[in-house]
């Protein structure tokens, strides 16, 4: 392994991009473990050979563990392992006297966040969607472990017909390109909605997203023109594809989707990060998040989704839910509970 630097709520994105801007070192706050890009990769590679890609032994996340079967179609939530986050990322902007009794009940530190990953595979016919595609290897060492769960399921990259992205933060995108910053989906066809793209491809957008996000729009620039001639943009309520509608869930990014997967009575919604966390998001959803880029905005669509979720009784995959992200949302006074499939 290589020299490793404990940096406090610090990322390196050595992007091409960011070399042009002079932003040779542009740091978000985030709280993570910088390792030398070369190293990181490498050491990655001989861990997964060494333990079979199990995965279990470190603390990361079983690959491929969930399914659901909605007629010929069958949904699954994959690890991309996990993400290691200050607590004041999200709760920051919290009455922090309320704030404390929550997290006791659920026995959450207010100093550190430890979220899953939860990818979602819909597999349909001989069609094989990701929704988002994590992290890959440069941005958490925790994460970026897709191709593992892929693989404990059969499919290799190769075998991905369709990508529809819920937003593009980076634990969502940034698994797009390979080590060589290739397109690592070679088959695929991508999709994502037309506010979200028109928010990350703006030039504009380096320069006003903030200090702390500043890697989240450098890194996004470069991974989504990689991709430029091969995307398509989607509208609220359009229908993606067969089986797939999508829901605008604008606040946490400016364009974030959800996508309701149905086949007859049946459903699931996909919900990325429109509501991030089993505790606070549920108990006081109408809280600001420091994680959502547009917090009122969020508030409200957190609100609204957690409502018509619980009325409808409709199953749910978030991103960064409990275990594997799969439950349902049921009304607990005049808050919300998750509850989990598992």
């Amino acid at each position: 392994m290589g020299t490793k630097h404990t940096v406090e709520f610090s990322y390196l994105d050595e992007s091409s991009y960011a070399k042009k801007l002079a932003l040779c070192k542009t740091y978000i706050h985030i709280q993570f473990i910088e390792f030398d890009r070369f190293d990181m990769l490498h050491t990655r590679r001989r861990f997964l050979q060494g333990t079979s890609a199990s995965i279990i032994a470190t603390g990361l996340p079983n690959t491929g563990y969930s399914r659901t079967i909605m007629g010929d179609m069958t949904v699954h939530s994959v690890s991309d392992g996990s993400l290691t986050l200050p607590g004041e990322f999200t709760f920051g902007p919290m009455p922090q006297d309320e704030l404390e009794p929550i997290l006791k009940k659920y026995n959450q530190s207010s100093e550190t966040l430890t979220p899953p990953c939860n990818v979602t595979l819909l597999q349909n016919g001989d069609r094989n969607v990701l929704f988002d595609v994590g992290s890959g290897p440069n941005f958490s060492p925790n994460s970026g472990v897709l191709i593992e769960s892929l693989d404990a399921l059969g499919l290799t990259p190769n075998d991905i017909t369709d990508i529809v992205f819920t937003h593009a933060h980076p634990d969502h995108l940034w698994g797009l390109l390979d080590d060589f910053d290739d397109p690592l989906f070679p088959e695929a066809s991508y999709m994502i909605g037309k506010a979200e793209w028109d928010y990350w491809m703006d030039p504009n957008t380096v320069s006003t997203i903030g200090e702390r996000l500043t890697s989240f729009a450098v890194g996004a620039e470069r991974r989504l023109a990689s991709i430029a001639d091969q995307i398509s943009f989607i509208e609220d309520g359009q229908e993606v594809m067969p089986g797939v509608a999508a829901h605008a869930s604008f606040g946490h990014t400016p364009g974030h989707m959800s996508y309701e997967i149905h086949a007859g009575s049946e459903s699931v919604m996909v919900i990325g990060d429109s509501i991030v966390n089993h505790h606070v998001a549920f108990e006081r959803p109408k809280w600001p998040s420091g994680s959502d880029q547009d917090r009122d905005l969020a508030a409200q669509t957190r609100v609204r989704l957690l409502d018509k979720l619980a009325l409808e009784k409709t199953k749910i995959i978030g991103y960064h839910l409990d275990v594997n992200g799969i439950g349902y949302v049921e009304r607990n006074g005049d808050a919300y509970k998750f509850i989990s499939e598992v």
